[in-house]
């Protein structure tokens, strides 16, 4: 249990060092090296998402025959369709940047990138849970270094969201330790969302095929919306695709060498 507890706290350490990051740098995070860590996060996630959500999935559908497709499938669409309803709901973090000026809107706009990071958090917090539930149970051959790899990418993936917080909190006015605590708050969510999912995937593990590919869905709707868009930002560079290349080829690597 000791495991699992550790692997759920995994992302929120993840976010609450990047939160850190205003007590020691003076501006924002350059953009080579966001490129470099939205980069390889996007490829942490996309294998991740691949190897232990949607495979593991469909291993435990096989019982269905040529039909064993379909649980993924369905699950799948349900993790982007909700991601797909809260992007109606909430604003994305891009979008509320973009569409927010003058002095009057800058609450507006830290309120809304605080909101925006840690609604992301939620799907993510449940992917890592979703995992571990499926290695508690014994179930769809998930392993504890496959569940371990899925929340080390996530983790490195919340290292730049804990700073895009702290960071612009702290240039508005607010002290560090409140811009920190801000920060380190919004990925609170996450090992809260996966101690729940942990608990009640437990109990309907008939469900688990769903609830795998519906965090793989939720997953990669993130990287698609989000990722992408950053680890492209500014002029022209290879940085983020290298960058998704060696976090897709590590995950792989660490997923079948740790299963």
């Amino acid at each position: 249990m000791k495991t699992v507890v550790f692997g759920l706290l995994i992302p929120f350490i993840g976010t609450s060092l990047g939160a850190a990051c205003v007590f020691f740098m003076k501006d924002e995070l350059k953009i080579g090296l966001q490129r470099a860590l939205n980069g390889f996060a996007a490829g942490v996630m996309v294998a991740a998402s691949v190897w232990s959500l949607i495979v593991p999935a469909i291993e435990q559908s096989e019982h269905l025959g040529r039909l064993a497709f379909f649980p993924a499938f369905l699950g799948f669409w349900a993790g982007i369709g909700f991601l797909l309803l809260l992007d109606h709901v909430i604003p994305h973090l891009h979008r509320s940047i973009d569409q927010t000026e003058g002095p009057k809107s800058r609450l507006t706009r830290t309120a809304m990138m605080v909101l925006a990071v840690t609604l992301h958090n939620i799907p993510e917090g449940m992917a890592v849970g979703v995992v571990y539930a499926g290695f508690l149970s014994g179930a769809g051959h998930i392993t504890a270094g496959g569940a371990l790899a899925l929340a080390l990418g996530i983790a490195i993936q919340n290292f730049p969201e804990g700073a895009i917080i702290s960071m612009p909190l702290y240039a508005e006015g607010k002290s560090k330790s409140k811009s920190f605590l801000l920060g380190v708050l919004s990925g609170a969510v996450e090992p809260v969302f996966g101690f729940l999912t942990v608990i009640i995937a437990n109990l309907v593990i008939p469900t688990m095929p769903y609830l795998l590919s519906f965090a793989a869905g939720a997953m990669l709707y993130v990287v698609v919306e989000e990722l992408f868009l950053e680890m492209s930002v500014g002029e022209h560079s290879n940085t983020g695709v290298v960058s998704f290349a060696v976090g897709f080829s590590l995950m792989m690597a660490l997923d079948v060498a740790l299963g």
